[in-house]
Order: structure tokens, then C-alpha cells, then sequence
């Protein structure tokens, strides 16, 4: 009986290998005939490339990595690297942020834009991990993964409703799996609906983004003490990223970073370091891209 029951076993498990075997050739044949139909492609440009979610040589070459040196306050990268410890550039000095550094993975440019248009607009969810893997770096420079918690900036019910997802959520997400830093996509919810501001001067942007952030009911016992990290796809004005950070220092937060894909940085940086960007912000209005 108990050599039956061997032999049982033997014939058991050979099935089991030939099983697995067969389900392996099928899956590979099955993305093999799927790679041929719906090869992957460049999300820059299109173009077919060898694997999901990378650039080609041409969109990779031209992206702009802010990796140099830049504000401590604000992350805005500065022409040279200055001597001692961290240095502030001229706009923070004047007037502080209410963050404490606020890195880009990339300048924005036509390959980051496509790439943050596509997801937004495009439907391209499958970008925000693309986008994640570029700002896993930068949000190690910020701190520890464990002693982070990523806070997307929220959007209003109703523009959710319409588009179906926050692109800054999914990019969160897709960071938090990559990283193992926690996140929390409802800490922070958009208290009410605000108009575009791309085309607006500063002072405009300010006020049209006032008071547009709230705490969740129990956010104090969720972020008291914590480093929070905004997330969101592109940095411009920072007008949105500061009037969420504010409402995120009434949390008890112990330090408030922000971190974005893309970041709008001006082809030649003034010696003063004074910045104003006027014609974006991270709620870009209804400019679309097809594909």
C-alpha cells in the first residue's frame, strides 16, 4: 500500500511539472503573439521599443534629470554648486515656502510633458509607474522610505468624476509598491473646485488656490509627527503645492516635503533667483494629447 501511494505520488508530481511546464510555454507564446500585435513603444515618442515602460535612446537622451544642485527650500536647481552647507536661492529667502525641499525627477520638457499629458489626458495609467521608477531617487534623497508617508494632492469630486482617477494617486501608489514607504491617498481631500491657472499671475494663482485643501476628519492621528511628501505630476508655479502644504502643517505634521515628476525650470536661471512661472501649474487646464 504504502509503495501504491509512492507511485501515486511520482505520477502525481511528473503531471504537476508537465503542468507548469505547459502553462509557461503558453504564457511566454501568449505574450510572444501580444508583443507582435501590441509591441511595446516609447512613451515619449511612440516609437517600438524592447521593453514596457522605457524611452527610447532619443526621448531618454533629451530628458533633463535634476539631479545638481539646487535651493534647499525649494529644490529649484542653481547654476554652480556653492561652497558650505545648504544654501536657500533668493526667492525662498524673501518669501519661505511652507516645505522643506520640493525635488523634481525631471525638468519639464516635450518628452516629460507628453509623458504627464498622456497619463492625465490619455489614459496611459500605466505612465504613473513609469513616472514612479524616475521619482523613487529623488524621494530617497528626501528620507527613509519607512519614516515617509506620500499624501497626493487631491482633486475636486467633480473633476474625479469626470476623469475617473487622480493621476497624483496613481503615481503614489506606484511609488509606495516600488519603495515601501506608506501612503495615504485621503489625508488631504480638495475642499472645493478652483478655476485653471495657467495664464494667471502670481498673485491671482494665490488667491484662486486659497483655502482649496482641508484635512480629513482624523488626519492629526495619521500625520502628527510624520515627514509627509505631496506627490504630484508637475511642479510649476508651486502655487498648488503650497496651499496644500499649508493645510497639511495644521496635521502636526513633523516635516512637509513635496515631490514631483516634472519640474518647470527656466532655460537660463536668473542671477537673482527670483522666479515666476506664469503660464503653468500642476492643474494644467484642458490642454490634451492625443495617443
Amino acid at each position: 500500500m504504502a509503495a501504491g501511494d509512492a507511485e501515486i505520488d511520482v505520477h502525481g508530481a511528473t503531471d504537476s511539472n508537465a503542468g507548469q511546464t505547459l502553462f509557461r510555454f503558453l504564457r511566454t507564446a501568449g505574450r510572444a503573439a501580444v508583443d507582435y500585435a501590441l509591441p511595446p513603444r516609447c512613451p515619449g515618442c511612440g516609437v517600438i521599443v524592447g521593453e514596457d515602460r522605457q524611452f527610447c535612446l532619443s526621448c531618454w537622451s533629451s530628458l533633463h534629470f535634476l539631479d545638481g544642485p539646487a535651493c534647499a527650500r525649494c529644490s529649484i536647481p542653481l547654476p554652480t554648486a556653492l561652497p558650505g552647507g545648504a544654501v536657500e536661492c533668493g526667492a525662498c529667502m524673501a518669501d519661505a515656502p511652507p516645505f522643506d525641499g520640493a525635488p523634481a525627477a525631471v525638468a519639464y520638457g516635450p518628452v516629460a510633458r507628453t509623458v504627464a499629458l498622456r497619463l492625465k489626458y490619455g489614459r496611459r495609467t500605466g505612465h504613473a509607474r513609469l513616472m514612479a521608477q524616475l521619482m523613487a531617487r529623488p524621494l530617497a534623497a528626501l528620507g527613509r522610505s519607512e519614516e515617509v508617508l506620500l499624501v497626493p494632492v487631491p482633486l475636486h469630486r467633480w473633476r474625479l468624476w469626470s476623469r475617473g482617477f487622480n493621476q497624483a494617486a496613481l503615481v503614489a501608489e506606484a511609488l509606495a509598491r516600488l519603495t515601501g514607504a506608506a501612503h495615504d491617498p485621503h489625508l488631504l481631500v480638495r475642499a472645493r473646485a478652483t478655476a485653471a491657472l495657467r495664464g494667471k499671475g502670481r498673485r491671482e494663482r494665490e488667491r484662486i488656490v486659497a483655502g482649496a485643501f482641508a484635512l480629513a476628519p482624523d488626519a492629526r492621528a495619521r500625520a502628527a509627527g510624520r515627514h509627509l511628501v505631496l506627490v504630484d505630476d508637475v511642479h510649476a508655479s508651486g502655487a498648488t503645492l503650497r496651499a496644500a502644504a499649508r493645510a497639511l502643517r495644521r496635521s502636526g505634521a513633523a516635516r512637509i516635503s513635496a515631490l514631483s515628476w516634472a519640474r518647470v525650470v527656466p532655460d537660463a536661471l536668473m542671477t537673482s533667483n527670483i522666479f515666476d512661472f506664469a503660464s503653468l501649474d500642476s492643474d494644467i487646464g484642458d490642454e490634451r494629447t492625443a495617443g
